[in-house]
Formats: C-alpha cells, sequence, structure tokens
C-alpha cells in the first residue's frame, strides 16, 4: 500500500516537472503489483473525485458570492441559518431573538438574500 508520504513526495516531483497533475497518472503500484492512480486514492466511496471537486468548487464559490453579494446583515442571517464558517444551525426564532427582531423578518431577509444569490449564481 502507498503511503500518504509517498503520495506527497510524488507529487512534489511531479509540481517540479509541470504545474498539472492528472487523476488517472499512474503514481505507483500496490501491494499486488496492480498500478494505483491518484484518482484511486482520493476516490470517496459514496461518491467519484471528479463529483467531490465540483461540490468544493461550488461550495467555495458560493461562499464567495454571499460576501460579495449580500449585506452584513443577510450574510448574518444566512450563515447563522444553514450553519456556515463551522457554526450550528439556527432557526429563524434564534436567529430573531439574538438579533432583536421578529422571526418574520429574519424569514423576509432570508428569502430576499436566496433570492440574490441564487439570481448571482444562476448567470
Amino acid at each position: 500500500m502507498i503511503t500518504a508520504n509517498e503520495i506527497l513526495m510524488y507529487l512534489r516531483s511531479i509540481k517540479k516537472l509541470s504545474a498539472e497533475v492528472y487523476l488517472d497518472e499512474p503514481i505507483g503500484k500496490d501491494k499486488d503489483d496492480n498500478t494505483i492512480t491518484l484518482k484511486e486514492i482520493l476516490e470517496n466511496e459514496d461518491r467519484p473525485i471528479e463529483e467531490e471537486i465540483e461540490l468544493k468548487l461550488r461550495i467555495k464559490k458560493l461562499y464567495e458570492k454571499i460576501k460579495k453579494i449580500l449585506k452584513e446583515r443577510e450574510r448574518t442571517i444566512i450563515e447563522l441559518r444553514f450553519g456556515l464558517n463551522g457554526n450550528e444551525p439556527k432557526t429563524q426564532n434564534e436567529i430573531a431573538k439574538s438579533m432583536g427582531i421578529s422571526r418574520s423578518y429574519v424569514s423576509r431577509i432570508e428569502t430576499k438574500a436566496i433570492g440574490k444569490l441564487s439570481k448571482e449564481l444562476n448567470n
């Protein structure tokens, strides 16, 4: 079995040769002398690595849009409501109480913020 250290050393050596690393490129052999690719090492049993990478890129894009287009109050409500930035998700009532506003106002701000994000992400 290839260790994480061996993978890291291999990736560093490739990085010196070129700026690109391909998922299907052989990186070594397993104990049965079968060729192993980076894709096989990184692959999650729940979903293929390509889907995992796509998901992470979409999440990164969403966080960038949240910071760029939402006003501070909208951003705070979205972050609290959906448990972003390592927080636990909160109910509209919990958010309303902590911010000193009504639950219905939290709901309206949340709906407006989600609409802004949706419009921006679909462009």
